[in-house]
Formats: structure tokens, sequence, C-alpha cells
């Protein structure tokens, strides 16, 4: 028969054994979420090649999207902008042990903002020209791709000239607000001298869908970017998003692909008062799942063949009039690449959130435009207000021994 205090020494005991297993159980554990974090910011995308990183890249969770007005004044200032931009892109994506600025009597080489240490942070910074850069100012005119224009506005846009426009845009995407807050500054730093900023929006996308690698959920909550074609599909990407040499552009142009930035703000407290019915009529998917209505699984076939009459996908949903799929699929010709965006509150008390709707098409007016007039009075515009952006054409990748738009500067006469 044990003892009170046998059994005391007993449990006691007992409860160390246990303790020091929880221990041996819970170090490795946090080690294991150290490496994984560490490593997670290590992750590099190489800057150089064939295209440009950050059109068919699997999407960052933070993205800055911001336009510049050039100030250089010759060309040749602006091919040096083009070099210091190589060159901070290619420092930037890369891991570095950042310097030290030991002249205490001067500002720092860089902002700080990081530590001591500069790692990559899947980082992608995508450098497109608007339709403004050839103008007279350069000897670019003769140059300017084939469907390169200036935006306009569409009948439920509202567009704020403050938020539109711009010679050069920058996205700027990581896996961190801080990363790409880091690399906007470096950037600013290095080429105040030809450039100056016109506007710049913000974005992100859920963590936890990026991290589970599902399809990310925009503000309306369904699930936003279901129809891209798959990026590893060489062909398809050459038929929808890449400038090839069989497409009637200057030369230069191959390797790259037209932007279309679109800033769409969205009446959030009308949409929450909308019944889940109205909602999922209005995208054509069931809200939860993604699958089109009547369906099982986000990438079910709609099956319209089946629905001729638009009883169970509307004719007006939003996926009918985006791809109508008429005879095949991809007939919007465009890869979309899209981020949320959260400004505050307006004037009225309301929030000022929405979308930074981003497509990359081969063909502008086949892409965009083409899929922007058949949703022109769909459902949808009762609760979006889109108010600025602007179209770009992306340059073509670089060589480890080149700089971005080499090949359009060696065509200016």
């Amino acid at each position: 028969m044990k003892t009170p205090s046998s059994f005391n020494l007993s449990r006691r005991n007992a409860l160390k054994t246990l303790a020091i297993g929880s221990a041996v159980l819970t170090v490795p554990t946090i080690a294991a979420q150290e490496r994984e974090a560490e490593s997670h910011y290590k992750q590099q995308i190489d800057f150089h090649g064939l295209h440009q990183a950050g059109v068919i890249t699997k999407e960052q969770k933070n993205v800055s999207f911001i336009s510049f007005n050039v100030t250089a004044m010759t060309l040749a200032e602006l091919k040096m902008l083009f070099k210091v931009l190589t060159a901070r892109i290619a420092y930037l994506t890369q891991s570095e042990n950042l310097p030290v600025n030991k002249i205490d009597k001067m500002p720092p080489l860089e902002s700080g903002m990081l530590g001591g240490h500069l790692d990559p942070d899947s980082l992608t910074i995508t450098v497109s020209l608007g339709a403004s850069l050839f103008d007279s100012r350069f000897g670019l005119t003769q140059l300017k791709p084939r469907y390169l224009v200036a935006m306009k506005s569409f009948p439920n846009d509202q567009l704020d000239s403050h938020w539109c426009g711009g010679d050069i845009g920058l996205q700027i995407c990581a896996n961190s607000p801080e990363s790409v807050i880091y690399a906007l500054r470096d950037i600013l730093q290095h080429t105040s001298m030809y450039i100056v900023p016109r506007w710049k929006m913000d974005g992100f996308l859920p963590s936890r869908d990026i991290d589970n690698k599902t399809t990310p959920i925009n503000l309306f909550g369904f699930k936003d970017g279901t129809g891209n074609a798959p990026a590893d599909n060489t062909d398809l990407m050459d038929e929808l998003v890449w400038v090839t040499d069989k497409d009637k552009e200057p030369n230069w142009c191959v390797g790259g692909s037209y932007q279309a930035v679109r800033l769409i703000r969205f009446n959030l407290e009308f949409w929450d008062r909308t019944p889940l019915e109205d909602q999922e009529n209005d995208f054509g998917r069931h809200k939860i799942t993604g699958a089109p209505i009547g369906m099982q699984y986000e990438h079910d076939s709609p099956k319209y063949e089946t629905d001729p009459h638009g009883d169970r996908i509307l004719f007006n949903s939003h996926m009918r009039r985006a791809e109508p799929r008429n005879p095949d699929r991809y007939t919007a010709k465009l890869r979309r690449r899209s981020y949320s965006y959260s400004l505050g509150i307006n004037t009225f008390g309301m929030l000022d959130m929405g979308l930074i709707f981003m497509s990359y098409q081969k063909n502008l007016q086949f892409g965009f435009i083409d899929t922007q007039k058949r949703l022109n009075g769909e459902p949808l515009e009762r609760y979006i207000k889109p108010f600025g952006g602007s179209y770009y054409f992306v340059l073509p990748g670089v060589k480890r021994d080149e700089y971005l738009g080499q090949p359009l500067f060696s065509e200016v006469v």
C-alpha cells in the first residue's frame, strides 16, 4: 500500500517527466518555425531572363504600384535612369549584407528599416512604360508599341486625373510590406534626379490564401483569379501574355506585355446588405467554394452548353460576360493579377477600399479593352466605381550583361 508521501513523490515524478517530454517536443517545433521563417524570407525570384518577373510569377502577399513622371531632359539621362533601375533591382532581389555608414555627419547609406541584412523575400520589381513617354521628348515616338494608348473612360468610370497616367510604372511585390517599402525607398533614393512620383497605391492579398496556395479572396468575399490560364503552360502564355516575333510590334517589344492597371473602389456597406443569392448571381459562382453555380468545385466547368438560356448562370453574371467560352476557353485574352487596397475612410464616413486590378496581355485591344466592353452594364457596377489607373507596356526581360530597355534605345535614330 502506497503512503501519501510516496503517492505525492510518484505524482511529482510523473509531472516532471511530462514537463521534460513537453520541452523536448516544443523546442524542435520552435526551432523548425524559426528555420521556416528564415527560409521564407530568403526565397529569391531571379530578376534576369527573357521576361520580367512579376507578370506570371505567383502572386506575393503585398504590392505597391507607383507611377512616375520622367524629369530627365535628354535621351542620355533617360538611358541612365534605366541603367540605374536595372542595377538597383538586381541588388534588391538578392541576399545582401547592408552597408554600414561610419560617417555620422552624413546621411545613412540606406534606410535601416530591415536591420543589417537584406533578404529577397520573393521580391519582384516590374518596370513598364506609359504612352506619354513616347511623345517628342526623347525621339521614341516611332517606336511606341502598337496598342499603347492613354486610358479612356468606360461608361461606369469616374476617372480622377490625380490617379491616372504616368510615363513609367513600377509594380513592386514581396511577401512582407517592409520588403516592398524598403525597395521603393531605395529606388527613390537612387533615381530622384530622373523621375518624380505621380501616384501610388498599396495592396495586399490574404496571407492565409497565399500560405495555403489557394485562390486569393477579394473584399467582396469571392475568389479572384480562378479563371487564369496556368502560368506553366508556355504556349498558352505566348498566346495570351507575351509579345512574340510573330506579332506586328516593334522589334524591341518581343518578350514584353501590355499592362492594364485599374483602381476600383468598392461600395462595401451596400454589398454587405445584399442577399447572398444576389451576390452569387452577380458573380456566377458560389461564394464559399468558388464553384460555378450548380457545380461543386472551384475549377469545374460552368457547362454553359447545358444552360443555353442562362437559367443557372445568368447571362449578366460577371464570369459569363468576362469569359463567355464561345466556343473555347480563355476568350478573355489576358491574365489577371489583382490586389485589394485600403485607404481608410472617405468624406462620407464610408470605407475607402477596393481593388487594384492588373492584367497582362499581348494585345491590349483583344485583352483588357474587349473584356471590359463585354462587362459594361453588368450588375456588379452597382457596387464598384473605377477611379484611376493607366495602360503601360512591360519591358522585355534583361540579360545579366544588359540593362532594362536597351533593345528600345538601340533602335532610336
